[in-house]
């Protein structure tokens, strides 16, 4: 697992070879005791849960940041290291 942001209180994380409980692109978000994972493409929480006003923010940060999180995605999927990305601001 790497931490690729953080704002706000909200941590996000891709895990490496991480494609079998969930096919398509995601990233792990957790935000104090809430855990959820959101599609990369179009930004839709597929499990867990998290405030609705923070989903929100994740949801505005994946849309800004599409191709960085794909292109993160293609590489975490080969095991080969990420890069941080911007944060909201």
């Amino acid at each position: 697992m790497s931490v690729i942001a953080m704002f706000y209180g909200i941590i996000i994380s891709m895990y490496f070879f991480d494609n079998r409980q969930h096919s398509l692109p995601h990233i792990h978000v957790r935000y104090q005791e809430n855990d959820a994972v959101f599609s990369i493409p179009d930004g839709e929480l597929i499990d867990g849960t998290i405030p609705a006003n923070k989903t929100k923010l994740v949801q505005a940060w994946i849309e800004i940041h599409r191709d960085e999180l794909i292109a993160d995605w293609e590489l975490a999927s080969q095991g080969q290291p990420i890069f941080k990305i911007e944060p909201l601001r």
